[in-house]
């Protein structure tokens, strides 16, 4: 039997945050940021707004407005068919690679529905449609069900969605800006193809670069993929493994950073469907298993968290009513003075970037 070195739950988390930039704000641009990350979780609006905010020095929202109005950067679905931001040159190479999460997705949701339906014929007038003019969603499906009568316009706006490469256009997803998800496709929006062959160990290496060490099964659950072992098996000689206490084995890069386990974290405010959560078929790693219907609704909301020490230790929530604006921080239980000043101070810098004025703000921190 292999002997592998072991990496217990805190080495792991030290290994996670150092990657995902949360032992402290690195000054690197937030396209290079977005990348390294290779992309951010996007189902609420604001939410990549506040993973950069936690995450670079000095984040100002503009920052990721202008790449998005300028297309450096777009929004779409993606890893496990969910919305995420990424950079415009990883959108095109991404997802021809997760076409199949796609499509098991839309079988999965509308399969029986679009049984004997032309799928192909489908996509094509979807394209033309959304081409010719962004819609959204609703849109697009009354359209459809001029031509296909017998099926629902979310049936035929979801096989749209699935089957071809859709991004959702300014002003949704801009700061401070409201509209509703208008879509067209990413072709026409960049004027560039996708890929034709998709490289799957470029995309295991990023993930391990921005998650790792990880299982097979973490890798599977944060794309959405089956069969990645099969890829690993072609990267064994590029890789190094670990073990978990539980005996799974664990992939890594050879120069990814592993800090040592007393490396300090300072606590931090992550926003809605932060990456760091989802990226994991054990999330051990960030959170206690106790605590995850806290964070984890039954609706499909993430909560925005809190961390203190490198583990998610509670949630939070804007209040706004009479002019002030109120961060409410619930804890899951008594954090160390020291520790409640930091948050006190990280709070307040929260409080800054969304713009609350000073005199009419409020940080209220509630232990169990």
């Amino acid at each position: 039997m292999t002997s592998r070195p072991i990496m217990d739950s805190r080495a792991l988390n030290r290994a996670l945050l150092a990657r995902q930039m949360l032992l402290g704000r690195v000054q690197l641009s937030v396209l290079d940021v977005i990348e390294k990350l290779t992309g951010l979780q996007a189902q609420a609006p604001n939410a990549p707004y506040f993973a950069l905010w936690s995450r670079v020095e000095n984040f100002r929202q503009e920052q990721l407005s202008e790449l998005i109005l300028s297309r450096k950067a777009l929004r779409m679905a993606l890893m496990r068919a969910t919305l995420h931001l990424t950079s415009s040159a990883d959108a095109l190479a991404l997802r021809p690679w997760l076409q199949p999460v796609m499509e098991r997705s839309l079988n999965g949701a509308f399969g029986k529905e679009l049984q004997g339906v032309d799928r192909s014929r489908l996509a094509a007038s979807g394209r033309s449609l959304v081409e010719e003019k962004p819609m959204t969603l609703s849109e697009l499906g009354e359209h459809l069900q001029q031509e296909w009568l017998a099926q629902r316009p979310e049936a035929l706006s979801a096989a749209v969605r699935n089957l071809v490469p859709l991004v959702q256009t300014p002003p949704r997803g801009i700061w401070g800006e409201s509209g509703q998800a208008v879509h067209t496709t990413m072709e026409l929006w960049l004027g560039q193809s996708m890929g034709t062959e998709p490289d799957a160990k470029r995309w295991i290496r990023r993930y391990l670069a921005a998650f790792g060490p990880a299982t097979v099964k973490d890798m599977q659950v944060w794309s959405g993929l089956s069969g990645l072992g099969k890829v690993l098996e072609q990267l064994t000689s590029e890789l190094v493994t670990y073990q978990t206490e539980q005996g799974a084995v664990l992939f890594d890069l050879p120069d990814a950073p592993r800090p040592e386990t007393d490396t300090p974290a300072a606590p931090r405010f992550l926003g809605e469907f932060d990456n760091i959560l989802l990226a994991h078929a054990d999330r051990s790693r960030i959170l206690e298993e106790r605590y995850r219907k806290r964070i984890f609704t039954s609706n499909g909301i993430v909560r925005p968290t809190i961390l203190i020490d490198g583990y998610v230790a509670g949630t939070w929530k804007l209040h706004r009513e009479r002019g002030k604006t109120v961060v409410v921080a619930d804890m899951f239980g008594k954090i160390a003075q020291a520790e409640l000043a930091a948050l006190q101070e990280e709070g307040e810098g929260l409080l800054h970037f969304i713009g609350a004025e000073a005199k009419a703000s409020e940080i209220v921190v509630n232990s169990e």
